[in-house]
């Protein structure tokens, strides 16, 4: 089978990259992206972490950073590409809420994460990303434009009419039972991935993605050949134009091989 030529490669972190189980990037995963490196194919990071939220993993050597789900873009030069709040709106009202219900969430700025009232859970959450807490929000001086991502920890069931009604200029989509990624509507990685396109010149047709997250839909239908790990969750793997082995087991360099990337 003739596969198209690949000229980049996009990748989420959690579960994709770096293993849940030793919080590292496998050999294998590195070695795939250093031989990708040397045959000029771009390497691009897709996440729904922070810019700020990536450092343990810039050492990849990484051309380009799509961060807060598509909603900040930047190269390695640090040449801003894109950047996109949250309606001020959305946050005000995400505020007042809080002023009679219970509800955890995190703001995210280019700047700073802060959380509001961090549970058991949530704790747990961030031992298992291997992130510290982020220091509590202050909401009296919280600008709210400045927001680029919100972390609402709510169920699946309740974040449809929990949108609709407090946060109605905002898209959620989630990786997690814990909790959903809120960016502003229209906003997702395969935007990201239409900047980096458009930025290197390079077409749709060109270009291959790997996640496993439900924040990563958009991105792996969007691009030609879109992979979805061993471990991904089912929905993903449902989309996916190929399901490849698990981050511990070698997935993503299995999956280049067998698309002739590498």
């Amino acid at each position: 089978m003739l596969y198209p030529k690949i000229k980049a490669v996009f990748f989420d972190i959690d579960g994709t990259l770096l293993s849940f189980k030793t919080h590292q990037v496998p050999a294998s995963a590195q070695k795939a992206i250093e031989q990708l490196q040397k045959q000029g194919i771009k390497v691009i990071l897709s996440t729904g972490r922070s810019i700020n939220s990536i450092d343990h993993i810039k050492f990849l050597d990484f051309d380009g950073f799509i961060t807060f789900n598509g909603g900040y873009c930047v190269t390695q030069g640090n040449e801003l590409l894109f950047r996109k709040a949250i309606h001020p709106s959305d946050i005000e009202a995400l505020l007042n809420y809080t002023k009679e219900h219970s509800l955890s969430f995190s703001l995210m700025s280019e700047k700073e994460i802060t959380i509001y009232d961090v549970t058991p859970e949530i704790a747990g959450m961030y031992a298992h990303l291997n992130l510290p807490i982020p220091p509590l929000v202050d909401v009296n001086k919280l600008d709210p434009s400045s927001i680029l991502q919100a972390n609402i920890f709510l169920g699946p069931e309740e974040e449809k009419a929990f949108m609709q009604r407090i946060m109605p200029n905002s898209v959620a989509s989630r990786w997690t039972p814990l909790f959903a990624d809120v960016n502003p509507k229209g906003q997702s990685k395969q935007v990201g991935i239409e900047i980096f396109c458009k930025y290197f010149g390079i077409d749709i047709t060109q270009t291959m993605a790997f996640g496993d997250g439900g924040n990563d839909i958009t991105m792996l239908k969007h691009v030609a050949i879109g992979v979805a790990m061993g471990n991904a969750n089912p929905e993903v793997k449902e989309i996916a134009d190929y399901i490849t082995t698990d981050v511990d087991d070698d997935g993503i360099f299995n999956a280049l091989q067998y698309f002739k990337v590498i």
